[in-house]
């Protein structure tokens, strides 16, 4: 485990963002906004694969839902996320988020723009790595301007 995985997720999120910020602009200069926030799509979508490879290496592999769910308080530590959790059945983790402190560091740093890309979009991806077998479903997001986000995670087959 390195200082940075000892660190709050969301305090994690502001050092990352603070180095992509000058990257960011960099590149929307070089290549245009479109490109640059799929450039930086895609680096983050990797860095979240392989995120939740190395989580579920160290809790001895993939955990489903069960294990999924148990190690959600990382990511709300700190009040980072206000949520409710609407199912936790052994195949469906559903909760909704009806106050994000990560969308609101983006805005304050200038990178609401982005902030789907660089936290909204690992939700998927880190899954994918964690358990293969999971899939999130969510039709709205706080970070995209709606007033809550909904999550559905749900083990396949």
């Amino acid at each position: 485990m390195t200082t940075l995985d000892r660190l709050p997720i969301l305090e994690r999120r502001r050092i990352q963002a603070e180095v992509v910020k000058p990257i960011y602009e960099r590149l929307k200069k070089e290549v245009g906004a479109e490109t640059a926030r799929r450039v930086i799509g895609e680096a983050v979508v990797a860095s979240a694969i392989d995120e939740g490879r190395r989580f579920a290496r160290r809790r001895g592999g993939p955990g489903g839902i069960e294990g999924f769910a148990s190690f959600q308080h990382l990511w709300d530590a700190d009040g980072a996320l206000e949520s409710e959790v609407l199912e936790h059945t052994e195949t469906d983790y559903v909760y909704k988020v009806t106050r994000c402190r990560y969308a609101e560091m983006y805005r304050e740093m200038g990178l609401g723009e982005i902030g789907f890309q660089l936290s909204c979009n690992r939700d998927a991806t880190f899954v994918e790595g964690y358990d293969p077998r999971i899939r999130l479903s969510r039709t709205r997001t706080i970070m995209q301007g709606a007033d809550h986000c909904d999550f559905h995670y749900r083990m396949e087959e």
